[in-house]
This record gives structure tokens, sequence and C-alpha cells, in this order.
């Protein structure tokens, strides 16, 4: 496995190919998914490691105290092998991380294989692929906390820990100094605690930060705008508590704190920086000074770390596990932010070059995130999180009235021209204005048959055509990403066929477009929740109240030979093709968005099963499956709850089985799958200026539990999908 280490005589730094850890008793093996360097206490050492041997000795008084004592006891010639031994050999860096449970060892039952934890301690959490963690020092992470976000779950308990420290009341008035990764996190927990916060540091971005993630008022120490925000805030008494959250020589962080501290103030030190205290300013407010010792209490414990026991709740209610656990929560409860921390993300195999950019300056961060890849033997999935757009988006404007919603396609082949221009040919409120094909003949063809005004070959010529109000994107998956990227970058209304996007990177492409352009508009061709006799049927049906259960076959089929649609290398899997129709269907019916997706095949992935679960408890099995019998209907679907059950057949049936029945007139051929009813609600939405006809929201998540079955095929795992809020 890859292991990043550093030489601690030379400093060199390097990724280095190491024997995987064993599982033993006590602990869990751990496939590492994200671990975050600590842009702090890490680039400290990996700063030491470049000096030389004297400035070594200077930076450590610590160190050269031990090795004068070891030269009276051992002598100077077997200390020098000593020293210089130790010092040659490597040593490794991190100490924060996420991954996935790959081995449980005897005596441990509180995770299981598959379950994705958080992990702590510069022995146990390391940037590595693989760590063997001990009992108490893991803890599973909750539903909808992204592992990348659970990575930052040691210094969060860091931060905690100093807080605690620090004993917050409500209502009390707080000075952060240093706003790096602690201070910015420290930040949050008092906010979270009900303290009213203002912070100091050199580095106006970094202030700004702080502002955004809840600080009332932060400046460069020496500016003088923290101390009039004090006065102001306190009455000129000064603040309730100084967290020192800073590092370095300068002996100025512990004489701003005796400025600004009230009288009989706590001062908390968190971070490592000078603590000469100036006796007099100290002595005369009786300023209560505090270390907080990195996790909690059980840190440095052999007994607590490394045998398992814990301390009981009733004498020690704070252990380092239970800060790790409390950060978590807060983190899956939204009381946290990390993610405007993150500045950098990195794969490992570039370790070496973003720890050199992070010493020589030319890499400013708060956090830097290792990310490890998928490539790995028997990798676990990671929780699928997108985030929404941040910033908000524009509201729509109304066409003018009477007139026509003009449109342009790009592609039309066969879906487009059977099931949607049919649909949008011949109306009044309707303008075709361009369609754009890979060939000109199709273009002429589309343009004879359906009445376009114009026709080519070239994207932009409906792109770049700022008569066009809405684009409908109907091409091969592989351009789906891409092309209502740059259509929602235009300022266009997107109706895309499915799927959106057939990667958790084009995925977040998309919603980049969203939060650049403020353009929200854009509809995914998921017609089955309107089909008009579906739409009855769960009329019918009635109102749920508990959860429900839900089956979904879907027998597809099989396919000519040379169809694009089994180009899996390029266009993406057949489910992932067309499995986000049976997944929007179902999260339709429960009325919400799956929490976690896990899916099995029979060999060569001819059938898939998937399995979702929905926070309410509701559970759904969708059946894709290629080798059934052409003549047996192509969707059939059940819901029971509630003491009912709905079944629903190939849209040409419905029924409802309870107390009362229901049960419809077989319909006639040609089967309303709700195509023309969506393109409806879809035109509806832009002529009105009015939100579209399903919620960004809603699509995201569709679309990332899609991806995810395949993630899920190849681990053998669960994947937990994040919440992500706009």
């Amino acid at each position: 496995m890859k292991q990043v280490v550093q030489n601690y005589r030379t400093g060199e730094l390097t990724l280095l190919e190491v024997p995987a850890p064993a599982c033993k008793p006590g602990g869990v093996l751990v496939r590492t998914r994200w671990s975050l360097i600590s842009t702090g206490t890490e680039l400290m050492k990996v700063g030491e490691a470049g000096m030389s041997l004297v400035a070594k000795a200077r930076a450590r008084p610590d160190q050269v105290a031990k090795v004068v004592q070891s030269v009276g006891t051992a002598g100077l010639s077997a200390t020098y092998r000593k020293v210089t031994t130790k010092l040659d050999s490597y040593t490794p860096l991190g100490y924060s991380l996420a991954g996935v449970v790959e081995e449980v060892g005897e005596g441990v039952h509180d995770v299981a294989i598959g379950d994705v934890v958080a992990c702590a301690g510069n022995e146990h959490a390391l940037h590595a692929e693989l760590n063997w963690v001990p009992q108490n020092l893991y803890v599973r992470v909750p539903p909808g906390v992204a592992p990348q976000h659970a990575a930052f779950g040691t210094v969060g308990a860091i931060a905690m820990q100093g807080v605690r420290r620090g004993e917050p009341q409500l209502g009390d008035v707080a000075l952060v100094v240093g706003l790096g990764l602690i201070g910015q996190l420290v930040v949050q927990l008092l906010v979270a605690a009900g303290a009213r916060v203002v912070g100091v540091d050199p580095d106006d971005e970094r202030c700004k930060l702080a502002e955004r993630l809840g600080a009332l008022t932060c400046s460069h120490p020496a500016s003088g705008v923290v101390d009039a925000a004090v006065a102001d805030l306190t009455g000129g008494h000064g603040v309730d508590q100084v967290y020192l959250a800073a590092g370095g020589t300068s002996n100025e962080p512990v004489e701003l704190a005796a400025k600004l501290s009230r009288d009989r103030g706590r001062v908390v030190d968190i971070g490592k920086c000078r603590l000469d205290l100036p006796w007099n300013a100290y002595y005369e407010k009786e300023l209560d000074v505090r270390f907080s010792r990195s996790y909690g209490p059980g840190r440095y414990d052999p007994s607590y770390e490394l045998e398992g026991r814990d301390y009981p709740i009733g004498y020690v209610r704070w252990t380092e596990r239970r800060n790790l656990e409390c950060f978590l929560d807060l983190l899956g409860r939204e009381r946290i932010d990390v993610g405007p921390l993150i500045s950098h993300v990195a794969d490992l195999d570039s370790a070496t070059e973003t720890y050199e950019r992070l010493h020589s300056g030319d890499l400013k961060a708060v956090a830097v995130l290792f990310r490890y890849g998928d490539s790995a033997p028997n990798m676990p999935p990671p929780a699928a999180s997108v985030a929404l757009p941040v910033t908000a988006v524009r509201p729509a404007p109304a066409l003018p009235s009477g007139r026509a919603v003009r449109v342009g396609f790009i592609g039309a082949g066969n879906y487009a021209s059977s099931m949607l221009l049919p649909h949008l040919t011949g109306r009044e409120d309707v303008e075709l204005r361009h369609v754009v094909t890979t060939s000109a003949l199709s273009g002429a063809n589309a343009r004879r048959r359906f009445g376009f005004a114009g026709a080519s070959t070239d994207v932009d010529a409906v792109l770049g055509d700022p008569s066009i109000d809405a684009v409908f994107v109907v091409t091969r998956h592989s351009s789906h990403a891409d092309l209502t990227r740059r259509a929602l970058l235009a300022g266009k209304a997107v109706f895309v066929e499915k799927p959106l996007a057939l990667s958790e990177a084009e995925l977040a492409a998309v919603i980049d477009a969203v939060e650049e352009s403020g353009n929200d508009r854009l509809q995914i061709g998921f017609n089955r929740r309107f089909a008009p006799l579906l739409r009855e049927a769960v009329a019918r049906f009635g109102r749920r109240t508990g959860p429900a259960t839900v089956r979904y076959l879907v027998n597809a089929g099989t396919l000519e030979p040379n169809s694009w649609y089994l180009r899996a290398d390029r266009e993406g899997s057949r489910f992932a093709g067309e499995g986000g129709h049976f997944v929007d269907t179902v999260s339709w019916l429960v009325g919400a968005d799956p929490e976690a997706v896990f899916a099995v095949a029979t060999r060569g992935q001819a059938d898939v099963q998937v399995s979702l679960s929905y926070g309410d408890g509701s559970t759904a099995t969708i059946t894709y499956a290629t080798t059934g019998s052409p003549r047996f209907p192509k969707e059939t679907l059940e819901m029971l709850a509630d003491g009912k059950v709905l079944r629903f057949d190939d849209f040409a049936r419905a029924a409802v089985h309870g107390r009362r029945q229901w049960r419809s007139p077989r319909l006639p051929r040609g089967r309303d799958k709700g195509q023309r009813a969506q393109l409806d609600a879809f035109l509806d939405a832009v002529r009105s200026g009015r939100p579209m006809p399903v919620d960004l929201r809603s699509l995201v998540a569709t679309t990332t539990a899609t991806l995810s079955v395949q993630t899920s095929l190849g681990s053998g795992v669960p994947v937990r999908l994040g919440g992500a809020t706009p």
C-alpha cells in the first residue's frame, strides 16, 4: 500500500510503498477514502525536518534535554548512534481521516464491514491507504455526513476540547486568536454554543471567512477594529474567554489576550504559540490560563487508546472518542460547516508536491484533503454527496403575454422524433426555431418533418441564439452533461433527456454552472411521474401515513448487438442511462429522496437489483432485467403501505387493493407514459417564470443515487447518500 512518510534527518518527503497493516484484536482495518492535512501541526513538523541539526535543537529543547540525559546514562557514542538512527528513519504524517471498515478485529462489535468511519490518531489515522485503528479512536459516520467532511473529525475534536476547556456560556463574548483551521472550527463551535465571537488574524481572507461562518467581527490584531468591537460588546469589561489557536514564536497572542480579557477571564491555549506571560497583566486581572490537550481525555493514555478501556461517563463526560462523536453529530445536524474550509483537494499520488507547495507558500490553504482513488482493490464506496449551489439563483422572468416559447433542439434522433417533437409540432404556444444534428441530412429531415425554422450541425447556432428560450438536449448520453452545462451558462431553460450525467464529476460540473450563472431552469426527462394513469392510481391510493414498500420490475429486454447503448465505456451502463427513470418514479411515490443505495447483479451485470432506503423507513427494490421474455410487460410496479396495495401494469392497467377497491379500465394500445404532460409542465414553467416541475434538489438526488448503483456494484457494500442543502 502507499503511505506518505518523511525522513526527519534530511526532511525528504515521499510516497512510499509499504506492507499493509494486519487487523489486530480490539480494532478495525480501515481503507482510507479521505485524509486531512493539518496545515498547522503537520507543516510545523515538515518545516522542522528541513532545519539543520542546530535549528532542530533550538526548535525542540525538550528533545535536547532527553539527549543530554541519555549522554549521562548511556554515554556519548551510544547516544549519538541512537539519535542518528531515529532521525534517519521514516516517520508517518497525518492524524485525521475517513474511510470504510474493511476488516473487523476480535472483540469489536460496534461496527461492521462496509461502515463508514472517522478515525483519529497520529499513529492510526495516517496518510495511508490502509490503517489499523483501535476501538476508541474511530466512530461511525452518521447518515448525511459526507466522508470528506467526516475526515475533519480529529481536528474538530481538538477544537471542541479547547472550547470545553473555556466553558463558554450563553451570551458570553469570546475572542479567537488565529483563524487557521482550528481557529475557524473554534469560531463555529462557540457560535453553536451561543457565544458572541470576535477574531483576529493577520490574513484578511481568513477574517472574512470566519465572519461568514458566524463571527461578529474579525480583523488584523493591530488594526484596533477588534478592540473597539470588544469594548462595544462588553461595555468595556473585556471578553469572557480567549482561545489561542495561533502558532509561531511571537508573544503577541498572549499579550493581546491579557489586554482584551475581562477581570478573571479565561485564556485557553489550543495551538503551539509562545507563552511568555506578562506577569503584571495576568496577575492584575487574575486570568485563568488553561491548556487544552489534543482531542480530550484519553489522549496519550495507552490503556484508553490502545487497550480500549473507556472512562466511565459519570466521571469523564467527554473523552476523545465522545468529542469525535459529538463533532460528527454537529456536522450531521448542520450546526458546523466544514465545506467552506476546504481550499484544495489532491490525489494521494501528488502528496509530495502538495506538501512542497504548502511549505513554500505557493499553495495558501485553510484545509487540504487527500483523496484516495477508486482503483485500489476492493475499494468500498464513498458516501455520495453533490452540493447544491450556495448562491441564490436569479428569478426567471415570464415571457411577454401571448408570445410562443421559442425552442431549440440539439439532437433529433429516434426518441426525440417519436416521443417529444410530435407533442410540440403545430402548437401555437411553441415556435421551433432551430435543430442541430450530427449530419446535415438529419437536420434537413427534422426541419422538413417538424417545421423548424432552421437546421445546422453547429451547437452554437442554438446556444448562441439569444432569441431561443428553451433548449432540448436529446443526444447520446456522454454529451448530456456538457451540453446542459453550456446551455445553462448561456441562460437557457434546459430540458435534457436522461441521464443528466454519467459521473459525479459531470454532475458537479452542471451544478457549478448553475451556481456560476444563477440559472437553475433545468428539467430531466423523467416522464413516468407525469403518466396520467399512474397519477390517478396514486390519488386513489390516498395519503400515506406509514412507511412504504415499493417493488419495481423493469423487463428491459435485449438490445441489437450494434446498439450504441451497449458502448458502456463511453455511454455508461444501461442502468446508468435508464435507471434514473425508475429511481425518480419511486422517490416521487415515497415523497422523499433516497438516503442509501445497495446494488447486486448477476454475472456480467445483465440483471441488476437496486435497493433504496428512505428517511421515513420506506424501502424500494428496483429490478432491471435484460434476460426476461419480451412477452411479459416491460414495467410492473407495486406499492404496499397502510394496509393497501397499489398495482401498476405497464401504463395499461392499475388497481388499488384495500378497504376500497379500485381498478382502471384497460387502456387501448398507445399507452401514455407522461411525455406530453411533462412537456406541458416544462413549457408552462418557461412561459410563466414559475419553478420547474421537478426541483433541482430532486434531480440531483436521483442522479446521485443512480450513479451510486455502479459504485455499490463495484464494492459490494451500500452507499450512503449525502443530503446536500442549497
